[in-house]
């Protein structure tokens, strides 16, 4: 039986596919996100606001 994703990697993996068509934006600025880091920083960033349990961001 295979495991059940977690909110979190819904997230991102939402947000991936977004930046992988061009079609991810960020912030206030609404420049398209051209860095995979920044793309998967976002998913995290929008997992958190929704209450999931993420891993502390690195310092």
């Amino acid at each position: 039986m295979p495991k059940k994703k977690t909110v979190t990697q819904k997230k991102v993996k939402k947000v991936m596919h977004e930046f992988k068509e061009g079609k991810l934006r960020s912030g206030n600025s609404n420049k398209k996100v051209t860095n995979r880091k920044q793309a998967i920083a976002i998913g995290l960033s929008e997992a958190r606001q929704s209450g999931a349990r993420v891993p502390k961001k690195k310092k």
